[in-house]
């Protein structure tokens, strides 16, 4: 049999912007957010330069739902509470775009579509999909951006997205609602955060290619400072993750294979690293039943591990979670 989409009627899109600093970019982005989304919520974070006051006094787009902050709470924080109220407002798809007029508002419709459609529950932009548009990108943020990604595909437990703090991202709101809203990062790892939750709701991740896009805004995330901060709380969320879906909700081979081998590929290395020690020493080498044991420890170990990641990457959701909260079934359908 071949896909069958999900038949979901019209659902209502809302968009959602933090703005921190966007004053002189505010205005072009609403403007340029096309008649597919119903409700635009505006979250003004602590805006020191008064981005909504500037909104309400040029702006005359009747979709504009403002809502202020009496203190920063950082990109994660204003989105959150841009969720609530288009939950509260009854929207069905929750967008979320910048103010600072990086993201290409055109693509909205390609974002909603897999959600529209049943195949996913989640989705966000990859500006590493076209590699020839990569240039333009500054060459820290790119390897920077690299190597979160390789630390996100353990945390979160999606081995196929990548860009994991590209905040260009679309949700359906019943999976919106059903996140701990409150337990998420707030600042610069709310992505990132996002995608950890996401995976313990069995939600389906899709990315979505797009160009990247700067232009002359300084970022306010610079790699060097959060790299440390980040891989912390990547290690947090992936034994997190590993607790939750290898030995409390249930277990399989792959909740042995870890333990196992982790301990074996550790034995191994401790053991050898302390009878080369001893060997170089001494000045005798050490026999051929003491290399045996470390070596096969840690082959052992290894092949262990690297099988329990082949089934961690063969577990990630296929099928949107949103659905079931719906009553509806279906089979996975392309984009």
């Amino acid at each position: 049999m071949g896909p069958v989409p999900a038949d979901q009627g019209n659902l209502m899109t809302a968009v959602v912007i933090p703005c921190y600093k966007v004053r002189e970019t505010i205005l072009q982005v609403i403007t340029d957010i096309g008649p597919e989304v119903d409700l635009i919520v505006l979250v003004d974070d602590a805006c020191p330069d008064g981005t909504a006051a500037y909104v309400e006094s040029h702006c005359r787009d009747p979709r504009v739902q403002i809502i202020r902050h009496d203190r920063n709470r950082g990109v994660g924080g204003a989105v959150i509470t841009g969720y609530r109220a288009g939950i509260k407002a009854g929207a069905d798809i929750l967008v979320k775009v910048d103010g600072d007029g990086q993201m290409d508002t055109s693509l909205i419709p390609l974002l909603i579509r897999p959600i529209k459609n049943g195949v996913a529950d989640y989705t966000k932009g990859n500006r590493f999909f076209f590699l020839e548009t990569l240039a333009c990108m500054p060459k820290k943020r790119l390897i920077g951006n690299a190597i979160l990604s390789f630390m996100n595909k353990f945390s979160s437990g999606y081995w196929k997205i990548f860009d994991p703090t590209n905040g260009y991202t679309a949700i359906h709101a019943s999976i919106a609602a059903r996140l701990p809203l409150e337990k998420i990062s707030e600042r610069y790892f709310f992505e990132s955060d996002m995608l950890f939750r996401l995976n313990t709701l069995r939600a389906v991740v899709i990315d979505i290619p797009m160009h990247a896009r700067y232009g002359d805004e300084v970022s306010n995330l610079v790699i060097r400072d959060i790299i440390g901060e980040f891989f912390g709380k990547h290690i947090r969320n992936t034994f997190k993750r590993f607790f939750y879906n290898y030995y409390l909700r249930g277990m399989s081979v792959a909740s042995v294979e870890l333990p196992l081998g982790a301990l074996l590929f550790v034995f191994g290395c401790i053991f050898g690293l302390y009878h080369w020690v001893i060997s170089i020493s001494s000045g005798a080498p050490a026999t051929a039943g003491t290399v045996m044991i470390a070596g096969l420890s840690i082959l052992t170990g290894l092949q262990l591990l690297l099988s329990f990641i082949g089934t961690d990457m063969a577990s990630e959701p296929i099928h949107a979670a949103h659905l079931t909260s719906l009553g509806v079934t279906h089979k996975k359908d392309s984009i």
